[in-house]
């Protein structure tokens, strides 16, 4: 047993990178230098710590297949950390499976923990529960237990479920608490902040508040028809309709919806949905033709009538009719959002996290950053986008404890 090696696992299982690096910073051999590119990614250095845990991988050898394993879990969880979404999976698939068939089934966990926070992050929430229900965080560290709980109620914040957020929430607390560590217990306290934070700017018959996850989700079991601008959809308890690639219909609702209960004139409509200077004939002809289309798509939840200076929106089971955007007032919110949590973000990586094209989300951050909310740096592929933190979202960097703390 190699006394130094297993004091700097003991030093960052505690989140102390610094007292790890006072013990294997002049090595060279494998061990030291998977446990120096941990001790990297806690500090920040990303792809030093990334060029690091391939060196120990390489160092290693195919004599060592367990310990090659942690290493590409760890690199996972760094690129993760990188927000290098867009990178093949099949690494972190394959060291997986090494790694439950070797027994070491923390380690093996933790893969499809990280597996399951690359699926949040990009959208898939029914895919990360699927993952994460997988995990039976039992028999595993506290430090896994907290982890899972904090991707659950990600998951559950995103569907706007605040209780079942707020109950995965107080598990992660508990677990964090039981294992020690100061970052992850302050990962799980900013989540409970971002969890109260405001969410949402709220408006029904003109009057406008904020609102948190909690609010939301009172709101729609109240049985309100919301027009949700955050997502692109219009909801009600009964269901709801995604419009996030049909701009001109969500833009029609969302105007029929902020007229609620009255009219909104024809004029309007189509100076905003169609964004004319001037108006003629074909453009309310194709005003008929684009309301019959989100008469089709709101079926469902609500019907669209005609009036004699424009159209009104009759929800078929909700009582009121509310609208929902982004707490801060800019076009680009759905980026402003990703950005905000600290970390740097390459365009590819925004575009595949929205499900939105890459010029889309280019001309997006070129608006951020004359506006500046957002800032650069790098050139090309390199370049990277970031913002300054805001209170109400934390950061993601959860790097696994219980990863080499065998490697001795």
């Amino acid at each position: 047993m190699d006394l130094l090696i297993s004091a700097a696992a003991r030093a960052l299982a505690a989140g102390d990178p610094l007292g790890a690096l006072n013990r294997v910073a002049l090595r060279d051999d494998a061990p030291a230098l998977a446990l120096r590119g941990i001790a990297m990614a806690q500090l920040g250095d990303l792809p030093r710590a990334r060029a690091l845990m391939r060196d120990a991988a390489r160092a290693f050898g195919p004599r060592f297949a367990v310990a090659r394993a942690r290493c590409a879990v760890a690199e996972a969880e760094i690129a993760l950390a990188a927000r290098d979404l867009a990178g093949p999976t099949h690494a972190l698939e394959a060291a997986r499976a090494v790694l439950q068939a070797h027994g070491d089934f923390p380690n093996a966990a933790y893969a499809r923990y990280i597996q399951a926070r690359r699926l949040l992050l990009i959208g898939r929430l029914d895919q990360a529960d699927q993952l994460l229900g997988q995990i039976d965080p039992a028999p595993f560290p506290p430090a896994l237990w907290a982890g899972r709980e904090l991707a659950l109620a990600g998951i559950a914040m995103r569907r706007l479920q605040a209780k079942a957020a707020k109950a995965a929430l107080a598990r992660a607390r508990h677990a964090a608490s039981q294992a020690g560590v100061p970052a992850l217990l302050a990962e799980v306290e900013n989540a409970i902040l971002a969890l109260g934070a405001p969410a949402a700017r709220l408006t029904i018959r003109g009057q406008e508040r904020l609102v948190d996850t909690a609010g939301i989700e009172a709101l729609l079991e109240s049985g309100a028809l919301a027009v949700d601008a955050c997502r692109g959809v219009v909801c009600d308890a009964h269901g709801s309709v995604s419009l996030a690639r049909r701009p001109v219909l969500f833009t029609l609702a969302r105007l029929l919806g902020a007229a609620w209960p009255d009219d909104a004139p024809r004029d309007a409509l189509i100076a905003q949905a169609f964004r004319a200077r001037s108006i003629d004939e074909s453009h309310r002809v194709r005003l008929r033709v684009e309301i019959g289309r989100l008469r089709t798509a709101l079926r469902p939840l609500a019907e669209v009538r005609a009036t004699p200076r424009g159209y009104v929106l009759k929800p078929r089971h909700a009582r009121q009719v509310a609208g929902l955007a982004w707490p801060v007032d800019t076009p680009h919110g759905a980026v402003l959002a990703l950005l905000a949590d600290g970390e740097s973000w390459s365009s590819s990586a925004l575009a595949l996290a929205l499900g939105a094209s890459q010029r889309t989300v280019q001309r997006a951050l070129d608006a951020l950053a004359a506006a500046g909310k957002a800032r650069c740096y790098g050139n090309g592929r390199a370049r990277r986008w970031v913002a300054a933190p805001l209170p109400a979202f934390a950061t993601s960097l959860l790097l696994p404890s219980p990863l080499f703390e065998r490697l001795g």
